[in-house]
């Protein structure tokens, strides 16, 4: 999947399902939360901010089992979380990694 051929307002509903499933995840929320600075607060908060969804990707996307585990639920390829990532806010940075 390209980047082009995913709509901002997909990447935003895909940002919104990674955050509720991580949400589901107590000891990866736990992690989000720590590795953050983010409180527990935020995950309500700030749900409809691309830019904090594209932090919760961000997260995702540091560790393969957690791409895989999430799109497998979600019912999405995994790429598509890395070009729901470069659409929202900070995705176009560059990555050093």
């Amino acid at each position: 999947m390209t980047v082009t051929s995913m709509s901002p307002s997909r990447a935003e509903d895909i940002g919104l399902q990674a955050l509720l499933w991580l949400a589901g995840q107590d000891e990866l929320t736990g992690h989000f939360l720590a590795s953050t600075g983010a409180a527990v607060e935020d995950l309500r908060t700030q749900a409809k901010d691309p830019g904090f969804l594209g932090a919760i990707l961000d997260f995702l996307l540091t560790d393969d089992s957690s791409v895989l585990a999430f799109s497998a639920d979600a019912q999405i390829p995994p790429e598509a979380v890395a070009t729901a990532r470069a659409l929202l806010p900070g995705g176009d940075l560059p990555h050093w990694t």
